[in-house]
């Protein structure tokens, strides 16, 4: 296996859920353009490079969809359509009102890979997130576990992120998920105090004593000495 999801210490590589959320209020403090570029990774789980390659023409209003070039294909020119929420659509549409047409095929990012890289470091700091996790690397990690964990299918996954093997992509599946979790909590021993059990009462609805049909050894013998006794 070339990759993990945990470092050699055996820290998390990929945000969790709550991390993904900080670094979502994070981002929207920064500017427009970096709120969008952060708002790209977290919503697509694409590579720092393949985002900073996008341009207005591969951003779909109407389908609601941003259409990315999968630069990890050797000598293959792929493109994969991912969906992004409504609220990055609307931050797109009020970018694209700003540019004109004819600058459409421009790079939206006009970074280099280093600039973009500090631009998402200095949203996790804000955030709060540390170790290994807190990059754009960690970002596309989460992206992958959060889109499993809400059930969407593995084929489904491995076409977003651009894996070209399956196996790269059910390595998130080794994520402990709610599932998994659900599993756990019925082995887990609880530390309340044991609640009695109930026994059946003798009684009936009435209050009289309940005949036991059954019958006594011990009282069928006492009904036999006393019968020799009597002769």
């Amino acid at each position: 296996m070339g990759w993990a999801l945990l470092d050699n210490y055996g820290n998390r590589k990929y945000l969790s859920s709550s991390e993904r959320t900080r670094f979502f209020l994070a981002a929207s403090k920064k500017s427009k353009k970096v709120e969008l570029f952060c708002r790209i990774l977290l919503e697509t789980g694409c590579r720092i490079s393949e985002a900073l390659n996008l341009t207005l023409y591969k951003i779909d209003l109407e389908e609601g969809v941003v259409i990315i070039r999968s630069l990890k294909k050797r000598n293959k020119i792929c493109h994969r359509v991912i969906p992004i929420s409504p609220d990055t659509m609307r931050l797109f549409k009020a970018l694209m009102d700003e540019v004109a047409p004819e600058d459409y095929d421009e790079r939206i990012w006009g970074w280099t890979r280093m600039t973009g890289y500090r631009h998402v470091c200095a949203v996790m700091d804000l955030a709060g997130i540390k170790g290994s996790q807190a990059s754009p690397k960690g970002l596309r990690h989460g992206f992958a576990v959060a889109a499993l964990e809400a059930g969407a299918p593995m084929n489904l996954v491995q076409r977003w992120l651009g894996h070209t093997h399956w196996s790269t992509t059910a390595i998130y599946a080794d994520v402990i998920g709610p599932e998994e979790r659900g599993f756990a909590e019925r082995l887990w021993l609880s530390a309340e105090a044991p609640r009695p059990v109930m026994r059946p009462s003798l009684r009936g609805k009435a209050g009289s004593k309940k005949v036991d049909q059954r019958e006594n050894p011990c009282q069928k013998k006492r009904v036999l000495v006393a019968a020799r006794l009597a002769r």
